[in-house]
């Protein structure tokens, strides 16, 4: 029997925990790793706690130098003093200096508030004055209690209200509405008045992209005025009622931040408003968007829009999982409330500064002091100003940005992508990859130089296109390849020669080639293609892979076809016209060789000059004449006819020979003009010319002459060179009939008389009186032999036409 008085021994294989051996071995690890855990996620929790309390403990600190700003500025005090204010206000107050700060900073807000209204009372005292009627309220009292009930209105409806009642029905208006601006970019009818229920619900909500007159005046700083909308046929609330109705929209916002619109309707045409009246709406604008900060949408589940901000950690944590730089950037604002920068709040593990700087540098620091080029030429700064201020997002293609390094501009192409979230905003870029971009530059010269490449494994014999190469082959991208080695079947047979050279080439010399041959694509349409290729050889020698590409040079086959047959026409034609000039120059001098014999006039000399044109494509008409007819008269004539060529050099011909056949009736000059007149409109071709006929009589020393449409003879008399009197008469051809006048000259001793084409005075660039008064000049400087004078003539004459000269000179000795 066992002892009462001891204790039973232990049962089965229980072992004494302090006891050696495998179990206990196996629970005491088990236990010891538990303990462990614990201890670390206790520590963890304490980390955590001490990171809230860190940054609850920054928080305050930051509200209390804020609110030794404020103190600093209304108690125009030193930072010590307005510290040791604030300490000594807060223990008279019984609360912590934390608690007091938060107050300090919630009255100068509300201080802000009533400077926004003050001003706007000022305003519109200065322009409404006071009001005529003693029994009416007063502006102030109106405005005091517009901002009134705004201050104390629970929702955008009741702000609504006071606005119409007390600001703006005074200014003749009849409804307002205010529109809150939404993350997605739409509009939300925050609150109305002076509109139905009806209407107001129809237009409770805008989509984004609609064009409205809310939606002009959020996309313009200093507002939308509308006269009427039946002028502009922008939709809007309320416009059924008074379709003629004016309209004037304005931005709300606050702190850079455009919160919302407040747009103000009247009944009858609005014309533009006075400046005094524009600030005073914007002054109610501001006013409104002080309340559109809190609004929170009453639909569904919508995003809340400008409603109070997100967790700044969630998108932290979005940033974070992006595979591109992004920065999370958060408003800057100045004492006055004004957005002047964005604080980089958070960098993600894919950013890296272009100037080698560490994320942690540039996480906290201000956007325009670590990049200032961002408000240079990308407009970069602007971009996110304007997306954090109206909520739409911006994204852009290829945007040149540029960073400083060591005061060296350095760019660079990216795609932008800028979003708002709440009071953030996000700012996505993804540099150009250099790689990528000259693949699609690559890809893009081969689609317009009608390129495709390939490359042959002869080892393997497996064959690479690219899609470029399929289209030229007009096969589809699902069918094989052609090696080098079947390409005849599918040329032209004529080109069989050709491609086996080429084949021959690559393969078997070893060497680069081309080749040009006719494709024959399966749908029947024949290409022009050129095809070049080299061999890639190894160690030994051999060739184990062709490379090389196909082009279409279809429209450059065409194009040289087309352009040696015009060269060819071109030849031809230039060779005709070679000839044409040819015979005509021939023609012309075989006519009037450039010197003439002189002819035997007692007491007369007579000289004359001829001057082809410089070039023979510019063959002309000119002629003169000068020949002793069987009266004894003396036929003295200069002629031009219309045009180059071998028309011009022909009619010459006729005319210049039937004048002389026409002289020998012994018809006056006159007579002659008016029998030649006839032949050219008949006889020629609708051939026109000028001409001056003249008969001189040896023995009365006279001259009588006429004039078709030329210019008349100069006569040099001792010192004094002048022109014979401009007799009327009509130019050659150009009617079945005309009379011409005639005049005569009495001839003295040592007289001079010149007649000529306007081949020896014409000029581009002057009128005809110029150049005649220039020959008037050249024609009395000196005493010449006739022949020397005709020459000298010729030598300085300042025509610049290239065009045939006739000279016809007499003098009476």
């Amino acid at each position: 029997m066992s002892d009462p008085q001891q204790p039973p021994e232990p049962q089965g294989t229980a072992q004494d925990p302090w006891e050696s051996g495998p179990a206990a071995n196996g629970e005491a690890d088990r236990l010891g790793q538990t303990s462990r855990v614990g201890r670390l996620a206790a520590t963890v929790e304490r980390l955590r706690r001490e990171v809230r309390e860190a940054q609850a403990e920054a928080d305050g600190r930051a509200l209390i130098e804020l609110a030794k700003g404020i103190l600093v500025e209304r108690l125009r005090c030193g930072p010590t003093q307005a510290a040791r204010q604030l300490a000594e206000l807060a223990g008279q107050a019984g609360v912590s200096p934390l608690e007091f700060a938060v107050d300090v900073i919630n009255q100068a807000s509300r201080d802000r508030l009533s400077e926004v209204t003050n001003a706007f009372l000022a305003t519109t005292t200065a322009v409404t004055g006071p009001d005529a009627s003693p029994d009416s309220p007063s502006s102030a009292v109106r405005l005091r209690a517009a901002e009134s009930g705004a201050l104390a209105a629970q929702d955008t409806q009741a702000v609504a209200d006071s606005l119409l009642e007390h600001a703006l029905t005074p200014l003749g208006a009849e409804a307002v509405a205010i529109w809150t601006l939404e993350a997605d970019g739409s509009l939300a009818l925050a609150g109305s008045a002076g509109f139905s229920a009806a209407e107001a619900e129809r237009w409770r909500h805008v989509p984004p992209g609609v064009a409205t007159v809310a939606r002009r005046g959020l996309g313009e700083r200093s507002g939308h005025w509308v006269r009427s909308l039946s002028e502009t046929g922008l939709p809007s609330i309320g416009r059924h009622h008074h379709p003629d109705g004016g309209r004037f929209a304005v931005p709300a916002g606050t702190g850079g931040r455009i919160h919302g619109v407040l747009e103000i309707s009247w009944p009858t045409p609005l014309e533009h408003p006075r400046p005094q009246i524009v600030r005073q709406i914007e002054a109610l604008a501001e006013l409104c968007a002080h309340t559109l900060e809190t609004y929170t949408p009453h639909h569904g589940d919508a995003d809340p829009g400008p409603g109070p901000l997100p967790e700044v950690t969630e998108l932290m944590d979005l940033a974070d999982g992006l595979h591109d730089p992004t920065l999370v950037l958060v408003p800057h604002l100045d004492a006055d409330g004004e957005l002047v920068d964005f604080r980089i709040h958070h960098v993600n593990s894919r950013f890296l500064d272009p100037a080698g700087r560490p994320r942690g540098v540039i996480n906290g620091a201000l956007l325009l002091e670590t990049y200032p080029m961002a408000a240079g030429q990308s407009e970069l700064f602007e971009r996110v100003e304007r997306v954090y201020a109206t909520g739409e997002p911006y994204r852009a293609r290829r945007i040149r940005l540029t960073a400083l390094v060591d005061d060296v501009p350095l760019a660079a192409v990216a795609d932008i992508n800028i979003s708002r979230h709440g009071g953030s905003v996000l700012l996505i870029w993804r540099i150009e990859d250099e790689t990528a971009r000259l693949a699609s530059l690559l890809q893009h010269a081969q689609r317009l130089g009608r390129i495709g490449g390939f490359e042959e494994n002869l080892l393997t014999g497996e064959i690479t296109w690219n899609g470029q190469l399929y289209e030229l082959y007009g096969r589809p991208a699902s069918s094989s390849p052609v090696s080098l080695e079947n390409l005849p079947a599918h040329a032209h047979p004529d080109d069989a020669v050709a491609i086996g050279r080429f084949v021959r080439t690559v393969l078997h010399h070893h060497r680069p080639a081309s080749a040009s041959f006719r494709l024959q694509r399966p749908d029947g349409v024949t290409r022009h293609i050129r095809v070049v290729a080299e061999p890639v050889l190894d160690s030994d020698g051999q060739v184990n892979v062709l490379r090389g590409a196909y082009q279409d040079i279809s429209a450059h086959h065409w194009t040289e076809v087309a352009l040696a047959a015009t060269r060819d026409q071109l030849a031809h034609s230039e060779q005709q016209s070679s000839e044409r000039n040819r015979l005509a120059l021939q023609l012309q001098h075989a006519i009037m060789p450039p010197t003439q014999a002189p002819l035997e006039v007692p007491g007369l000399q007579v000289a004359v000059r001829y001057r082809p044109a410089e070039t023979q494509h510019l063959v002309g008409g000119d002629w003169y004449d000068a020949v002793v007819l069987p009266s004894g008269l003396v036929l003295l004539c200069v002629g031009d006819v219309a045009g180059h060529g071998i028309e011009a050099a022909t009619g010459m011909v006729v005319l210049r020979n039937a004048l002389r056949g026409l002289a020998v009736t012994g018809a006056g000059p006159g007579q002659l003009l008016s029998w030649l007149n006839m032949v050219t409109h008949h006889l020629t071709g609708a051939v026109t010319a000028t001409a001056v006929c003249g008969l001189y009589d040896p023995d009365l020393h006279t001259l009588r002459w006429a004039r078709a449409g030329h210019l008349p003879p100069v006569l040099v008399r001792a010192a004094e060179a002048a022109p014979l009197p401009l007799v009327k008469g009509l130019l050659l051809g150009a009617l079945p009939e005309a009379t011409y006048e005639e005049h005569e000259v009495q001839l003295a001793v040592g007289d001079t008389l010149l007649m000529y084409t306007d081949g020896l005075i014409e000029r581009r660039d002057r009128s005809v009186e110029e150049s005649l008064a220039q020959l008037l000049t050249a024609a009395r400087t000196g005493l010449h032999a006739l022949d020397q004078q005709l020459d000298r003539l010729l030598t300085h004459s300042r025509s610049d036409t290239d065009d045939d000269t006739c000279i016809v000179g007499i003098r009476l000795a």
